[in-house]
């Protein structure tokens, strides 16, 4: 057996109820806190009112939308002293909080540390402490070692990575992802679904990470079928395990073609990330399909094949999406003038390394236009 590690948060609870009963080990982190939310603060009430009761001195921060470069600055500027970052939200307030967490011990600027469009230097100093907790089903962002930020003077989504980011504690609790709003389940979902895919056919897939993805694809095809007819608890908890499987499955083998673009379609566009991850997967399955022939693959068409009842499960898994209100590319804003510049740019993307098979930048752009 090839060698390998397992990189994972230092403690993760998951469960209903997990959230409000992890204060007081949130507490025992450090005695400042700063909690990051999303764009509500009345979300966090509950998390900032449950740490002031517990006496610490608790500051909240907005991140109402995926998080950019000016957002980053001046978060890590507003959460001078503290000793705790606490993410509360999806994948961007989650990336906003580990990021923050991570600058801010840091000498030097974001641009020092940011990959891509910065100079990607190692951090100097470990991060804060950090603790993960989402309120949406997808990102797996609560386990992962990088944060996304889109850097506007670059239209571009680049990366700060360090192995020390990821979180102290990880809160998965269903509860928060109940009555999520049907397109955030609907993309969010995608995304999970994604998260476990790739890492499955990833090159650098192993035996921890086939586990968690083995088991988890089928369960989060049906789960996410579900929760498109019905609120449906049991079908929450399933996704919000599914979310986690991912973010761990893609921390310790990476990703793929579908992730690859979606980042340089996401900094282009401003779309959501999870939405764009679905319009991308079925195609990135076609390509890929048609290059390999491991048993890997097709184990992934067997189960969407068994999810949709079709003997064609991609088709069907495509049609079904659009027909739930997935908008195509083309709808989330993405020019067909731009196809190239989008494709020669996610050659380079860290996600692309770990495609089962090797993409050319005509690939890549058969892809873009058929999911447009």
């Amino acid at each position: 057996m090839t060698p390998f590690a397992i990189a994972q948060p230092g403690r993760i609870r998951f469960g209903r109820g997990e959230a409000r009963a992890a204060l007081p080990e949130i507490a025992a982190f450090g005695r400042r806190v700063f909690v990051v939310h999303d764009r509500d603060p009345g979300r966090a009430e509950w998390l900032v009112t449950g740490l002031r009761a517990l006496g610490l001195p608790v500051a909240s921060h907005p991140c109402p939308q995926e998080p950019t470069l000016p957002m980053l600055e001046a978060a890590v500027t507003a959460a001078a002293g503290a000793e705790t970052v606490v993410a509360l939200g999806g994948g961007a307030a989650i990336d906003l909080g580990k990021a923050v967490a991570a600058l801010v011990p840091a000498p030097g600027g974001a641009l020092d540390h940011l990959e891509v469009a910065g100079r990607g230097l190692p951090l100097v100093h470990p991060p804060l402490s950090f603790v993960a907790i989402p309120t949406t089903a997808g990102t797996g962002a609560e386990v992962t070692r990088n944060a996304v930020i889109e850097v506007p003077a670059h239209r571009r989504k680049v990366s700060l990575r360090d192995g020390r980011m990821i979180a102290r504690l990880a809160v998965v609790d269903p509860s928060l992802t109940d009555g999520c709003p049907r397109p955030v389940t609907l993309g969010s979902g995608l995304d999970a679904i994604t998260q476990v895919i790739e890492p499955w056919l990833s090159t650098r897939a192993t035996p921890y990470t086939d586990a968690l993805c083995r088991a988890a694809i089928p369960a989060g095809l049906a789960a996410l079928r579900r929760l498109m007819t019905a609120e449906d608890a049991g079908a929450r908890d399933t996704m919000a395990w599914v979310s986690l499987c991912g973010g761990l499955a893609l921390a310790n083998a990476g990703l793929g073609a579908a992730h690859g673009l979606a980042g340089v379609v996401g900094g282009m566009t401003g779309a959501a990330h999870g939405a764009i991850c679905g319009a991308l997967l079925p195609h990135v399955l076609r390509a890929n399909a048609a290059r390999m022939s491991s048993g890997r693959m097709a184990g992934v068409q067997r189960w969407i094949a068994a999810a949709f009842g079709a003997a064609d499960g991609i088709a069907a898994f495509e049609e079904w999406m659009h027909a739930e209100g997935l908008p195509r590319l083309s709808a989330q804003g993405l020019a067909s003038t731009d196809h190239a510049t989008v494709a020669e740019a996610a050659r380079g993307a860290s996600s692309m390394r770990a495609n089962p098979v090797e993409l050319g930048v005509d690939d890549l752009v058969a892809i873009l236009a058929a999911a447009g």
